[in-house]
């Protein structure tokens, strides 16, 4: 077990807190394949999640729990033992509902207490539930996602928070005879019932009965895969995985085991990182998890920061996006500053490659404010895998090391395409994917272990301890027309952090190309500081043909140029968009995530105008001299 507290000279110490061991036990075969598990064995863990509520409730029954903003701003709190008692009220209504696998529950709507209660509800007596993207019902057009979702899985109830703001897709997608729970605004016509009638309902010994029933391989939820590729995959979570997962996670951040962690959290629980990971560290270790009602966007940021003016985490998770939304709240704001590092132990990041700068003004900030680093950490995982399988204990210079294989985790490496794609074998891996046996033999390998897809190597060949860097999913890799390979996800991270902050996203062209180009998804809100003469709510298209940014985007694209080191990072061409991703289309995820796959087959036209010998004004190119050699090698 380490404690991080470390000073060199001239180095501001770290803020003391217990993390778990930094050990990898390593097996190198003769055909390139290695093996790495940690030296310690993984705890005891519960056959039942609902199992620690119970724990919590008896242990700390007036510890709070969750909280929310209510309609008046102020805070809406339940104590553990309130949770309990409200959970096997709903458990006793559910039951008499014949909710099975084949029947399970539907939540259309967002992060708040009545999803916590119905989901918990539904683990306590052993039904699965599915939390659905409210995007697939407010943000699509054709509802063709969620009807997707909904004919595989069959449900027999379907709860939305508000029935007037779910109305139009309830009404497309799911059948009259399924019930339709809601918080408020029943919708007129349909079988539908008040959530508090849930709630009103008495338990009996029926609920210890079904609560005694549900073992480990019971299933806990379908949680559905981004689509980035495919349609969504509906992916089985088991008790098992879960409460494995977070002994694993609470063996990473051993001061779990101190004190009950706070947590202020907006990641959507339709997504293992908010449902699983964030929402079952409060839950696994008594803690308290306030939901943020704000989202890392520039039409929301500022609730969020209404709140962490309020709520001092000692855990603060965001996606890099988000806590690039943060910064500059945090550089402007002092009280915002001392309330939110005030009791922080650990800023953890994941989603994504964190931009380098973002990384650094963190922690500058946070000196700044306390006089202490604050450990930045990360891990990596899957939907498949629970989520957490990696994860880095000790700070780091590089914001793309991801550690090593938690306690109960083997990672295995196998040499692809001139990477190492990572596999991971253990209690926390998917038994399969609902209703897709295909799909699910496909994600094995002969050894019984899950492919990621995604690719990592060592920070330090001759030092396994120093951890594995994150080298990008395995599919988005391409070679150029010279037989070079391009590594998507690098060099993505490279080009936004590069035009920051003028850009939300990058599409990475080139496949069977002779050179690199990418198609542009500008961050319009921060492009008008650029032409601050032009109205704010000036058309895309108007605002991309200006002059001056035009000349700011040419002008990076030149230096991004000369910083290359040959045709593998060598951007030739750049194309800016008008078009936001489409959700309906698939060219965004649900969490946000841009598909390079499916925006250029749609935007396939686009990319030929980037590749036309005398291209169009409005695609930028780098100047000739600027041109590196090409590499000639195939890898």
């Amino acid at each position: 077990m380490q404690t991080v507290a470390s000073q060199t000279s001239g180095t501001p110490a770290s803020r003391k807190v217990r993390l778990g061991p930094r050990e990898v036990l390593v097996d190198r075969r003769a055909d390139g394949v290695v093996y790495l598990r940690s030296p310690h064995q993984l705890g005891h863990y519960p056959a039942k999640m609902t199992e620690r509520l119970d724990y919590w409730a008896d242990q700390a029954p007036t510890r709070i729990f969750l909280a929310e903003r209510d309609s008046s701003g102020g805070w809406r709190k339940l104590t553990y033992a309130q949770t309990r008692d409200a959970v096997r009220r709903i458990g006793e209504a559910l039951i008499h509902r014949r909710l099975s696998p084949e029947r399970p529950i539907v939540i259309l709507s967002g992060n708040d207490i009545e999803h916590a209660l119905l989901g918990l509800a539904a683990n306590y007596i052993g039904v699965p539930y599915a939390p659905i993207s409210p995007g697939y019902s407010l943000m699509s057009r054709d509802f063709g996602r969620l009807r997707y979702i909904i004919d595989l899985l069959t449900p027999g109830l379907v709860f939305a928070a508000d029935g007037d703001k779910f109305f139009r897709s309830i009404e497309a997608v799911i059948s009259p005879d399924v019930e339709t729970v809601v918080t408020r605004n029943p919708i007129v016509g349909r079988k539908t019932t008040l959530f508090e009638q849930l709630q009103a309902t008495q338990a009996s010994s029926a609920v210890d009965l079904a609560h005694a029933q549900v073992s480990p391989d019971t299933i806990a939820k379908f949680l559905f895969t981004s689509g980035s590729t495919a349609a969504p995959k509906a992916v089985i979570n088991t008790q098992r995985m879960w409460c494995s997962n977070q002994e694993m996670i609470r063996n990473v951040f051993a001061y779990f085991q101190d004190e009950p962690p706070i947590l202020i959290d907006w990641a959507p629980w339709h997504h293992t990182g908010g449902g699983n990971h964030d929402f079952g560290i409060a839950l696994y270790n008594g803690g308290s998890f306030y939901i943020d009602d704000g989202k890392p966007t520039p039409e929301a940021i500022e609730l969020s920061v209404r709140n962490l003016r309020e709520v001092s985490p000692t855990w603060y998770f965001n996606v890099p996006k988000g806590f690039e939304t943060l910064l500059p709240y945090l550089r402007a704001d002092s009280q915002l500053r001392e309330v939110f590092f005030r009791q922080l132990k650990v800023l953890f990041y994941a989603g994504a490659g964190m931009p380098q700068h973002v990384y650094e003004e963190i922690e500058t900030l946070a000196v700044a404010t306390c006089g202490e680093r604050i450990p930045f950490l990360t891990s990596l995982g899957a939907t498949e895998t629970a989520p957490l399988s990696i994860a880095r204990t000790w700070e780091s210079d590089k914001a793309g090391n991801v550690g090593l294989p938690a306690p109960g985790i083997e990672l295995k490496l196998v040499p692809l395409g001139g990477k190492l794609e990572a596999c991971i074998r253990g209690p926390n891996v998917m038994p399969g994917y609902w209703r897709a046996p295909e799909l699910t033999a496909r994600a094995f390998d002969a050894e019984g272990f899950y492919r990621m897809g995604d690719a990592v190597r060592f920070a330090d060949p001759d030092e396994p301890a120093m951890g594995l860097l994150f080298d990008g999913r395995l599919g988005e890799d391409f070679k150029l027309t010279t037989g070079t390979w391009v590594n998507v996800g690098p060099l993505r991270v490279k080009i936004i952090e590069h035009f920051a902050p003028y850009v939300r996203d990058v599409v990475i062209v080139g496949r069977d190309r002779d050179s690199i180009a990418a198609l542009i998804f500008p961050n319009f809100s921060a492009c008008h500081h650029l032409a601050p003469d032009r109205s704010s709510d000036a058309a895309p298209a108007t605002l991309i043909a200006d002059p001056r940014l035009r000349a700011e985007f040419a002008d990076r694209l030149q230096t991004l140029s000369q910083q290359s080191t040959g045709s593998s990072n060598h951007v030739s061409r750049i194309l800016l968009l008008e078009e936001p991703p489409s959700i309906d289309l698939g060219e965004i995820t649900d969490k946000g995530a841009v598909s390079q796959k499916v925006v250029l087959n749609h935007r396939a036209a686009l990319v030929e105008e980037l590749y036309t010998a005398s291209p169009s004004s409005r695609v930028i190119v780098a100047t000739a001299h600027a041109r590196p050699p090409q590499q000639m090698t195939g890898q």
